[in-house]
């Protein structure tokens, strides 16, 4: 039996759907997030199986304390999920900057707060799991998310890194790139007035304001189907590094890479020419 600890348990989101999934599997659950009253009801239902833990994942003091305190419930965190994260919208040259930032406070550093409060645990019992959740904006940039995007290329670059300096003590990472997901992530830009600064700028904005509106309660993705080929990746031997989630995240992520190589090649001389001669 495992024990999980995953980040972001809003209802209705990717953490829940983590949770239920190793539920499922017979596992243990420790589910953080900002407002534990809203989990009463499941946590009940579960019994001792679940913790449910109050937590700022933007706050590291209270994410070493979450952390202590799933340990010594359970004895260990196995799993490690990275759940939480947002989305704002805005452009790279007019969002605000104290909205950038706290994105980056929020979608990585808290990443990093949370797996570096896990790591110790792990490598002294010489083993575990972790599994940050990115995007496929992660792969695959967003116009009208850029700093979004930004995030989760970050997230991409240090997960790759984590892999290979934790895999000595038999800890495995995996990035997880969801498409569009039938979440509440996008329930919140009907609420949210167009902030622009840039005049040249609105149309396009309010162009991707209104695709979301749009989109909400109706993205292709299920996200207890995802969270159970997450369970499914884990277990294959070798594991995948990344996991792109759902149809559209698999066509964009092909047509990106398969893109991009050809780029490549297409300037392989002038890239080779830049070596001094032999």
């Amino acid at each position: 039996m495992r024990t999980w600890f995953i980040t972001g348990g809003t209802p209705g989101g990717f953490g829940m759907a983590f949770a239920d999934a190793a539920l499922d599997a017979g596992d243990r659950v420790a589910l953080t997030v900002r407002r534990p009253e809203e989990l009463d009801g499941w946590a009940r239902e579960h019994g001792d199986r679940v913790l449910v833990v109050p937590l700022d994942v933007t706050d590291p003091e209270q994410v070493r304390v979450a952390v202590k305190a799933t340990e010594e419930r359970f004895g260990g965190i196995d799993v490690l999920v990275n759940n939480a994260g947002r989305a704002w919208a805005g452009t790279v040259e007019g969002m605000d900057e104290s909205e950038l930032r706290a994105m980056f406070e929020l979608n990585f550093f808290a990443v990093l707060s949370v797996l570096r409060a896990a790591l110790p645990g792990m490598r002294a019992r010489r083993g575990g799991w972790i599994v940050n959740v990115s995007s496929v904006a992660g792969l695959r940039g967003v116009t009208g998310f850029g700093h979004y995007s930004a995030t989760k290329f970050a997230v991409e670059a240090i997960t790759g890194v984590l892999r290979d300096e934790v895999a000595p003590w038999g800890i495995n990472v995996m990035a997880v790139e969801p498409a569009a997901f039938r979440t509440r992530a996008y329930s919140g830009f009907a609420d949210e007035p167009l902030r622009e600064p840039v005049s040249e700028y609105r149309a396009l904005l309010q162009g991707v304001r209104e695709a979301m509106i749009a989109q909400d309660g109706m993205q292709p993705g299920d996200p207890r189907r995802g969270a159970r080929a997450v369970l499914a990746a884990m277990a294959q031997d070798p594991p995948p590094h990344r996991l792109v989630l759902g149809g559209d995240g698999f066509d964009a992520v092909k047509a990106e890479l398969e893109a991009a190589l050809a780029e490549l090649h297409e300037n392989e001389t002038l890239s080779r020419g830049a070596d001094f001669p032999h």
